[in-house]
């Protein structure tokens, strides 16, 4: 995969009922990464309501990602791009944050990343561990999904 090493790009992740925001440079390596659980808000609920999950999306959103800029040390202005999950998950938490990376986008100028949900998984072993190298099998057990790839190349 070849990417710029000096490349920074704000992910945002609200497939389910957690808030999440990070930068990344040069598509490796993790500068910050903030997260906003909701795990005791659903606990009562014995599992995640979609409807409230999606109310404390829009409430933490932009914390989130002010907060992932600050730990990173970065303003939006020296972003590359924003990369954003748009599926599959929860429709009402994934718009919350396909809407935001939407806004900053536009006010920005920077280019928006959709990122399917499950290929995020693929993609992030890639920061774990640098010598990975397709092809290879992997297995993604997430939320209500799971699937066994083959990975052919990047």
């Amino acid at each position: 995969m070849k990417t710029d090493p000096h490349q920074l790009i704000l992910g945002i992740e609200t497939s389910c009922d957690e808030t999440a925001a990070s930068i990344v440079e040069g598509g490796r390596h993790i500068l910050s990464s903030v997260v906003a659980s909701q795990i005791d808000i659903h606990a009562k609920f014995g599992g995640v309501v979609p409807e409230i999950a999606s109310r404390e999306h829009v409430n933490h959103m932009l914390p989130v990602i002010d907060r992932a800029l600050r730990d990173a040390n970065k303003a939006l202005s020296e972003l590359s791009g924003i990369a954003v999950t748009y599926g599959p998950g929860l429709v009402g938490a994934l718009l919350v944050g396909v809407a935001a990376a939407k806004g900053l986008s536009h006010a920005t100028g920077l280019p928006l990343i959709p990122v399917h949900h499950l290929e995020g998984h693929i993609a992030s072993a890639y920061l774990a561990d640098e010598a990975l190298k397709p092809p290879f099998l992997c297995l993604i057990v997430s939320g209500g999904h799971a699937t066994l790839a083959e990975v052919k190349d990047y």
